[in-house]
């Protein structure tokens, strides 16, 4: 199986549906806090859902159109990232991620996302990585800007978030950018 060690408590796994029990539940635990950022929380009810998911994530990885990673820390599911979407005409990968809150603050969103990145310059070969990040995220938008990206504009209405549109911010590193 696909992983990638990134120091001795940090690893990302290729997301199979074995992980969804576990990956539910974390989901489940940390829902309130989610909700404030993530649209798709009520579109995942129960383990099903999520094994579905993850179904579809490695369909789409086996397409070359997306990646979707879990994140372990010292044993346990933390979260996920990964390139949501992989446009290989324009050399293009769009990540996405999120994670327990009690895993915050210890540094392991912005080490994965190092990781990602790295992997889809080297790997895919794109020129250039996106991150879009809720304007008032500012924990989320914290992780781009530590690793250089540059803010490239705000996109309005660019979000359904359930009753209403958000406004996202826009970062982006280019290849070039980074060595």
């Amino acid at each position: 199986m696909f992983y990638r060690q990134i120091d001795r408590h940090l690893q990302l796994r290729l997301s199979v549906p074995q992980f969804a029990d576990e990956l539910f539940q974390l989901t489940e635990t940390n829902r309130d806090y989610l909700k404030t950022w993530l649209p798709w929380l009520d579109s995942i009810q129960k383990p099903e859902d999520t094994r579905r998911f993850l179904d579809l994530q490695l369909h789409r990885f086996s397409k070359g159109l997306a990646l979707h990673e879990t994140i372990f820390y010292e044993g346990r599911i933390a979260g996920v990232l990964g390139y949501n979407l992989l446009d290989h005409t324009n050399g293009i990968g769009q990540i996405g991620y999120w994670m327990g809150e009690e895993f915050t603050g210890k540094g392991i969103m912005t080490r994965a996302v190092k990781d990602l990145i790295l992997l889809g310059f080297h790997y895919w070969d794109i020129q250039k990585v996106e991150i879009r990040c809720g304007v008032a995220n500012s924990k989320s938008r914290a992780i781009p800007e530590r690793l250089g990206f540059t803010n490239e504009g705000t996109l309005r209405r660019a979000e359904k978030f359930y009753d209403h549109y958000r406004d996202l911010v826009v970062y982006g590193l280019l290849q070039d950018e980074t060595e």
